[in-house]
């Protein structure tokens, strides 16, 4: 009779998954679909099959300019996040202070707060600074949000490695900076190259924050709001959001399997040493 239970259980859980999952994606699905669409209207029945569409995106400069903006953005926040992350994970698995579990309480904040009241409040700072409006300022909005991804990602890479290895060089004579550089970063480096990603995808569809922080120069987010104001523009909308949806599904399943590849490669290092 339990074990009829759990197969009840486990079958209604199983439902309940696959149900969520159609829910989310099933739009997403229609994206791709009428991005090959000849008409410019999505409907059903398609009136064609073209690539029209995508061969007209190379030829719009002011696309160009939002690809490469959001490009600048995605590898600078990328790169700082990933530092932050790797300074706070690090101070948060080695060492033991006050403080501690409230100061990453507040790293993490802005997974739950609205990304909205983020945004306002970031523009209200930046302009109390007296700063204008750009990529630099979206740049450091979209670090404020991705911090607390990349920690994430950091810390479980943190807290699967051995310790013994730092000992063993502070032993032979290495100083802390070396071992950190020469011992510690390298076995982590799975951890680093999926927090990069991760952070680069976050900051490439990220729109809330940087419609609130951009000045004159837009990201492909902004880029793509500007044109749902006309409908002509729709289908080059859906190409791009194709594109773009295929670019994060890409980096996220890589960074997936590098998250993957060292959780396992820390369970076989943990096995040897026990």
């Amino acid at each position: 009779m339990t074990g009829m239970r759990r197969f009840l259980a486990s079958g209604w859980l199983s439902a309940y998954a696959f149900v969520y999952v159609v829910f989310l994606y099933l739009p997403v699905i229609f994206l791709p679909i009428f991005s090959l669409n000849s008409a410019a209207t999505p409907k059903f029945p398609l009136s064609g099959f073209t690539l029209k569409w995508y061969q007209d995106l190379p030829r719009t400069p002011a696309l160009l300019d939002a690809a490469w903006n959001s490009l600048v953005v995605g590898v600078s926040v990328s790169i700082l996040s990933t530092v932050l992350g790797i300074l706070a994970a690090r101070s948060i698995t080695r060492y033991r202070y006050p403080g501690r579990r409230a100061i990453n309480g507040l790293i993490m904040a802005p997974l739950v707060l609205p990304e909205i009241i983020v945004a306002i409040s970031m523009l209200l700072v930046i302009l109390q600074l007296g700063l204008s409006l750009s990529l630099l300022t979206i740049v450091l909005g979209h670090v404020l949000i991705c911090v607390p991804y990349s920690m994430t990602v950091l810390t479980a890479g943190f807290e699967g490695f051995d310790r013994s290895l730092e000992e063993a060089s502070a032993d032979l004579g290495e100083s802390a900076l070396g071992t950190f550089r020469r011992v510690t970063l390298p076995m982590v480096a799975p951890a680093i190259v999926s927090s990069l990603l991760v952070c680069f995808t976050i900051s490439l569809d990220e729109f809330i924050i940087a419609f609130f922080l951009t000045g004159t120069e837009a990201t492909l987010p902004i880029y793509i709001w500007g044109q749902l104001r006309f409908a002509s523009k729709l289908p080059g909308v859906l190409a791009l959001g194709t594109l773009l949806l295929a670019a994060s599904f890409l980096l996220m399943t890589i960074a997936e399997i590098l998250r993957r590849r060292a959780a396992r490669r820390t369970q076989n290092e943990g096995g040897l040493h026990a």
